[in-house]
């Protein structure tokens, strides 16, 4: 499942990010790569435990998990601190697929059942710069208001087209979720959403209440903790 999480972060908290951002030192974006993520890579980014990306990550992560609509669509286990990262003068990251487990630095290896991109330039301060994501159904191309982000499964091959004109700017991240499968994961956030529709037209009743039993009880077959 491929969902558009608007309004995770506030313009004041972008607009504060990125000035601390554009104080600070950006390394080679393939220090966080494999051999083969490293052929296809062509960006900077913020060094992993640096002063500037542990501060802003730590709002980034904080904001994702109180936003009720990235909650209920992932389901998160676990959240791989986020890194940040910049493409400027024709950068690009190729085709390839996200790593299936990911280290943190003083914590458990995170097996990446989620990406997901959080977008801190607007679409009109950079040309190019789509991200391209490519499944069943065809190839999506993402370019988000900043604040917004967008994930999707972390099996999906994808890339990052060269930004040709201005600068993107984005943080980007892995999940863990509960439930490892990407279809159930959709299956219960289709669920989950229309409980909640039919509890805001209706109210709750018996039905509504068995449905609610219903998610509960598929969320505790499938949930891994």
């Amino acid at each position: 499942m491929m969902l558009h999480i608007p309004g995770v972060l506030t313009p004041e908290q972008v607009k504060a990010m990125r000035e601390r951002l554009a104080s600070t030192d950006w390394i080679d974006g393939r220090a966080s790569v494999g051999s083969q993520g490293a052929q296809v890579k062509r960006n900077r980014q913020l060094a992993e435990g640096s002063p500037a990306a542990v501060e802003s990550g730590q709002i980034v992560s904080a904001a994702l998990m109180a936003h009720p609509l990235f909650f209920a669509s992932v389901l998160p286990l676990r959240i791989l601190p986020p890194f940040f990262n910049s493409y400027a003068g024709g950068e690009h990251y190729g085709p390839h697929v996200d790593g299936a487990i990911r280290a943190q630095r003083g914590g458990p290896a995170l097996r990446t059942d989620v990406s997901c991109t959080v977008f801190l330039s607007d679409p009109e301060e950079y040309e190019g710069g789509e991200l391209s994501v490519i499944d069943s159904y065809g190839t999506h191309e993402v370019k988000l208001p900043a604040g917004d982000a967008i994930v999707y499964p972390s099996t999906s091959i994808h890339e990052v087209q060269p930004v040709t004109l201005g600068e993107r700017v984005a943080s980007f991240l892995w999940v863990q979720s509960m439930v490892r499968d990407d279809w159930k994961r959709s299956m219960l956030y289709e669920l989950d959403t229309n409980i909640q529709a039919l509890r805001a037209k209706h109210g709750d009743g018996p039905e509504l209440v068995g449905l609610t039993g219903h998610y509960h009880n598929l969320l505790r077959q499938w949930a891994e903790t």
